[in-house]
């Protein structure tokens, strides 16, 4: 069943429903990423951390974090256009965030459907900022995908975004609650939301990327609106349970439990999903039990499990139990890429996991587990809905050995 809040989005986003189009066919957008070490080493841990504790602090925007959000191992990006004529800016793509904004670099230019709102807007990101004005405008997501009267943020002041033009929020619509100043109980309807009213597209999300492979791809992975592309993952489906314990439930997430090697190591709990989080983190007790399964030892430079050759030869799968289906990470999944060892501080020839403590005991904070995009790049990504519904399914990089 929806929590309440999510009944009163619902209601907010009927009234608020722009006349229907054409029924659209899902419709694909690629991404595009980049290594980010422009300043040197990159501190996974430290940084997934920082990212985390923005997630708690998500409603209080007088607090902001200085670590940038663009600060990332890999920094996945989209095309959009905005107005008519149109312009073109890249954004960086957050699911945990709902806000559609521009005018970090590029600056946004009005056009003859441009309206302003006089509504200010805020948000704050794990490492960054914005503050603006909300206007509405066309976006354009591809050929014969177009939104019209999207509320956009348009930045006076932002932070974190060095080299992109903004932000394109796939977050659940609930996360754009607190972002309009005068009026922060009011939702603003997302791109995915206008699309499903406009277009009478499924609610639904397929994000799919690409794991590192020792170099850069042209397309990193692609977003799939109003549908999934079944030519990139298997045909099962599993959907998780909705999450209605807050603030969880306002993040792409579900129940779930782990084993390793086929022992329990974390019982039914709530997880979820975002993007821009690098690792799997899950709760301290949970990994004490791989850390002693695996024989890793933490080192203390890159704050990660250190395995030997010998232990990476004798690694158990680990497996996620969602809903009815079990989704497994093979040994080859649970390490950091080896080519990019040095990059986040590590030693060339090492075996480092990717798995970390979460830092709170089970049922201690919001949620056991957060799957990074190194799960994401082994398994296709379906975000449904208003309630945050995640779902999975196998790709060809699910048993691929790409680290």
């Amino acid at each position: 069943m929806f929590p309440a809040s999510l009944l009163t989005l619902f209601l907010v986003l009927s009234i608020t429903a722009s006349p229907v189009k054409t029924a659209n066919s899902p419709t694909s957008v690629p991404i595009t990423h980049r290594l980010n070490f422009s300043n040197g080493t990159y501190n996974v841990v430290a940084h997934d951390r920082a990212r985390l504790q923005a997630l708690g602090d998500h409603s209080k925007h007088g607090q902001r974090n200085n670590v940038p959000l663009t600060n990332n191992v890999f920094v996945y990006s989209i095309s959009v256009d905005i107005g008519n004529p149109p312009i073109s800016y890249n954004l960086l793509l957050d699911s945990g965030s709902a806000i559609t904004w521009v005018g970090a670099s590029t600056p946004y230019e009005m056009s003859p459907g441009s309206v302003y709102t006089h509504q200010p807007i805020s948000e704050m990101y794990d490492g960054g900022y914005f503050e603006g004005i909300v206007y509405r405008d066309t976006v354009t997501l591809g050929p014969g995908l177009t939104v019209a009267g999207q509320q956009i943020g348009v930045a006076r002041f932002s932070h974190g975004f060095h080299g992109y033009d903004g932000v394109f929020g796939i977050g659940p619509v609930a996360l754009t609650l607190n972002t309009l100043l005068l009026t922060p109980d009011v939702p603003i309807p997302t791109v995915t939301n206008n699309l499903v009213n406009q277009y009478r597209m499924r609610d639904t999300l397929g994000v799919f990327f690409k794991p590192y492979a020792g170099s850069l791809a042209a397309t990193a992975g692609q977003l799939t609106f109003g549908g999934t592309d079944s030519s990139l993952h298997d045909p099962r489906i599993t959907c998780g349970s909705f999450i209605d314990s807050t603030p969880a439930s306002g993040f792409w997430g579900t129940h779930q439990s782990i084993t390793y090697g086929g022992a329990p190591i974390l019982g039914n709990t709530v997880g979820i999903v975002h993007s821009s989080h690098v690792l799997i983190a899950i709760a301290t007790e949970a990994f004490q039990l791989y850390e002693a399964a695996t024989g890793g030892q933490f080192d203390p430079v890159t704050e990660l499990l250190v395995i030997t050759n010998n232990q990476y030869n004798a690694l158990q799968t680990l497996d996620f139990h969602i809903g009815a289906q079990i989704f497994t990470l093979i040994p080859n999944a649970q390490i950091w890429p080896r080519a990019l060892n040095t990059r986040m501080g590590g030693q060339q020839d090492l075996i480092y996991l990717i798995v970390r403590d979460l830092g709170t005991r089970i049922g201690e904070g919001n949620f056991d587990i957060v799957s990074g995009y190194v799960f994401m790049q082994r398994f296709y990504t379906i975000f449904q809905g208003l309630g945050g519904r995640v779902c999975f399914s196998e790709t060809q990089f699910t048993l691929a050995d790409t680290n």
